[in-house]
């Protein structure tokens, strides 16, 4: 009898990504293999859910909807719905999805196997949700989607009270782990082969104030540093209230701590920032970005910006595109407004109409358009150490030309070199172009460094199969950066 297959299907934040990678390593370690990509279906649907936009149920009901015949044509076939939408409504999905087997919280990941078992026997379903974390994520198995980069959760939850973001709710009250248990876990992805990490948290920066150490995070910075094969370290996201000067040596002064900062805006008007329940001003924002500057002048910042939130005026978007102007934003992940019900946000007076939104968006956009352009020109004639990605070549171009992320995470692509590169090694090129979202080599590499990380990912598509609670590969970025999300107090949601 053949094992029997399994998808998932991830929807939302950098947490849910990684807590995607620990279901699927608990249904290998249980026996379950991956459908390939292109199978019909999988024996096992696995929907990793976010609760952040406005229409997720409606988008989680919609893609249940089309799995009902296909259930109806393959016996004995399971659908489970964990993830944050999960934790919200879960006395609501079973009923308005009764072909659902299973659903469990953002607090018991580890129990789906045993879920899916006992709804298979009990054939009804079950549904758990706990309300505090019964185990920290990264202690469960793992199916890693890289052979090079990993993801490190050094804390879950957040203790912020945003008025636009439900997930406090739904992830819990923030909950570190021990400095020696995160240090442990990034040894022994370095003995893997994995030389680039990055340490995530809803609230990256704020680590420590679980375990009673207000510099823990800048600790662990340079502890992460000293791990010997370790050759890049990013995080995200942090929080400007935390953001303190000690991280900010921290990331000057160990070399393979990256210049590449991702923190989020949300406004640049002081009284927006208030009614968010922002923790922080336009003056404090604006200094953290110039100390950063004045240590690390080549830093690449990112940010993320809501346009819309109720009661803005057209004075408090004008300061957010001052702040956008002063800051200079390497790239800027831009979301418009929407209710999120269950947020004090949702009931607010003042909500903007539509088109004053999406004009309003449009304007930041061509604003951080032309910035992100003149920053990425600045990079022309630059010789960059280029991290090779697995599945990033330009489309109209694969065969030529490869992708890659710089030390400050920006896109580059490349000539293929006439020396064999592998997906983790490092090529060295120089810019000869810049456009808005990504850098382009164009000569010769200058030299082609073979990694250790090069080696992991060679011997995995090598094998017949991965063993089980043992994940390699990448699917798009040669580093779990962030793709083009808006990111909400930490949060990062399509």
């Amino acid at each position: 009898m053949s094992a029997r297959t399994y998808e998932v299907r991830t929807y939302g934040c950098q947490m849910n990504v990684h807590d995607s990678e620990r279901l699927s390593g608990l249904l290998e370690d249980a026996g379950y293999v991956r459908a390939p990509a292109d199978a019909d279906g999988a024996d096992v649907v696995v929907f990793n859910t976010c609760a952040v936009r406005e229409n997720a149920d409606n988008r989680l009901y919609g893609n249940l909807g089309q799995l009902v015949p296909k259930k109806a044509a393959r016996p004995g076939m399971q659908i489970a719905v964990g993830g944050c939408l999960a934790q919200k409504d879960r006395d609501t999905i079973v009923k308005r999805a009764p072909w659902v087997d299973v659903v469990f919280g953002t607090h018991n990941i580890g129990q789906l196997p045993v879920l899916l078992e006992r709804a298979r026997i009990a054939e009804e379903a079950q549904v758990e949700i706990v309300e505090s974390l019964e185990t920290f994520p990264s202690t469960l198995p793992s199916r890693r989607e890289s052979a090079y980069a990993a993801w490190v959760a050094i804390s879950v939850g957040c203790n912020n009270t945003c008025t636009f973001c439900i997930v406090p709710a739904l992830r819990g009250k923030e909950k570190d782990r021990r400095p020696g248990d995160v240090l442990a876990e990034v040894e022994a992805l370095v003995a893997e082969g994995v030389i680039e990490v990055t340490l995530l948290g809803q609230n990256v920066n704020a680590y420590g104030s679980d375990i009673g150490d207000r510099e823990a995070f800048s600790k662990l910075l340079r502890a992460a540093g000293g791990v010997d094969g370790l050759e890049r370290i990013r995080f995200t996201s942090p929080h400007p209230r935390d953001f303190t000067d000690d991280v900010i040596a921290a990331m000057a002064e160990t070399p393979n701590v990256m210049h590449q900062l991702h923190m989020p805006l949300q406004s640049g008007s002081d009284r927006v920032l208030k009614a968010m329940r922002r923790s922080y001003r336009q003056d404090r924002y604006l200094g953290i970005i110039a100390k950063v500057r004045a240590a690390m002048p080549d830093a690449a910042i990112t940010t993320d910006i809501i346009v819309g939130f109720p009661g803005e005026t057209e004075e408090d978007f004008e300061q957010t595109l001052h702040v956008v102007r002063e800051a200079r934003f390497t790239q800027a992940f831009t979301f418009q407004y929407s209710k999120r019900p269950g947020t004090p946000a949702a009931d607010m007076e003042g909500q903007i109409p539509k088109e004053v939104v999406q004009r309003r968006y449009e304007r930041l956009v061509a604003l951080q358009e032309e910035i992100s352009w003149e920053e990425n020109k600045k990079q022309v004639g630059r010789t960059l150490e280029v991290l090779v990605a697995e599945g990033e070549g330009r489309k109209d171009d694969a065969t030529r030309r490869l992708s890659g992320r710089a030390p400050d995470n920006r896109l580059v692509h490349f000539e293929r070199p006439d020396e064999p590169v592998r997906p983790g090694d490092m090529v060295t090129v120089e810019i000869t172009y810049a456009a808005p979202h990504h850098l382009l080599a164009e000569k010769p590499a200058l030299a082609v460094r073979r990694t250790r990380a090069g080696d992991a990912w060679e011997r995995r598509t090598a094998a017949p199969a991965t063993p089980a609670g043992v994940m390699l590969g990448l699917p798009t970025i040669g580093a779990p950066a962030p793709v083009p999300m808006a990111v909400q107090g930490g949060c990062s949601v399509e």
